[in-house]
């Protein structure tokens, strides 16, 4: 269990302190595919990062279980929208990167890398490079490679959104797959309503901090397995309609104007 209490993060420029969301409260649960969704500027992506270890909050607690998280580990892995693969590697050296670093043996880094190319769709692309794959192929090294270290949460912030609709439905299959499998506790960012109901369990709208910086969460009742058909439902359609009319709220409370300037 992830819990999250009174988290604020704020940063200053010059005299100027600038809060981008303040005291936030929420629980994500072992195994629970958690989405959130929001308009730009709501403070989504520094929410990861700061549950990622790359910033540090301005006040608040998180807490794994019990365990007081406050810096970086392998044990939270980041996906990020753009391609966070590293050109000069190939994609079995990309895999095998975070093993290396941790200084696992050799034969059981081979193991583990041989078994993730096969998950992530990958196996007879491993002595490829970056520049030789497709921006999906080039998605499916970054998932391997966080995945690779076994991570007890992934972060994912909009990891689809620059792909076309066809790679995209692909993506999300595959992740789920993966999901179905491994069973980790999934934080997932994105713009787009349909993925987060095709993917989640729970959706968070996300609301800026001039509305109260508060999630408004909804469960989602679809049985898994879930297929893209799904979308013609009209169930699907209902919490559809439902979704899209909290984020209009959300726009329509200055979640896309700028952050809320507090004087120092």
């Amino acid at each position: 269990m992830l819990h999250i209490k009174d988290l604020s993060f704020s940063y200053e420029i010059g005299k100027q302190k600038y809060t981008v969301f303040k005291n936030i409260n929420l629980t994500v649960f072992d195994e629970e595919f958690f989405c959130i969704i929001g308009p730009s500027g709501c403070g989504k992506s520094t929410l990861l990062k700061v549950l990622a270890g790359f910033e540090t909050p301005s006040s608040g607690k998180i807490f794994e279980n019990e365990k007081l998280i406050d810096s970086v580990s392998y044990e939270r892995a980041m996906v990020f929208q753009e391609d966070a693969v590293f050109p000069w590697l190939s994609v079995k050296e990309n895999i095998e990167y975070g093993l290396k670093v941790r200084k696992v043996p050799l034969e059981i880094r081979k193991k583990i890398v041989d078994e993730y190319l096969e998950l992530v769709g990958l196996k007879g692309f491993e002595n490829a490079y970056p520049r030789q794959l497709s921006g999906g192929m080039r998605k499916r090294v970054d998932l391997g490679r966080v995945l690779a270290n076994d991570p007890k949460i992934l972060l994912m912030d909009e990891p689809f959104g620059a792909l076309d609709a066809m790679t995209k439905e692909n993506l999300q299959m595959k992740l789920i797959e993966i999901w179905e499998i491994s069973k980790k506790m999934v934080i997932f960012i994105t713009h787009d309503v349909e993925e987060a109901l095709f993917l989640g369990d729970r959706i968070a709208v996300m609301h800026h901090i001039k509305s109260g910086g508060d999630f408004k969460i909804f469960d989602v009742p679809f049985q898994r397995p879930r297929e893209l058909y799904l979308k013609e439902e009209i169930d699907f359609q209902h919490m559809r309609r439902d979704l899209i009319e909290e984020f209009r709220k959300a726009e329509e409370r200055n979640c896309n104007f700028s952050q809320e300037v507090l004087p120092l």
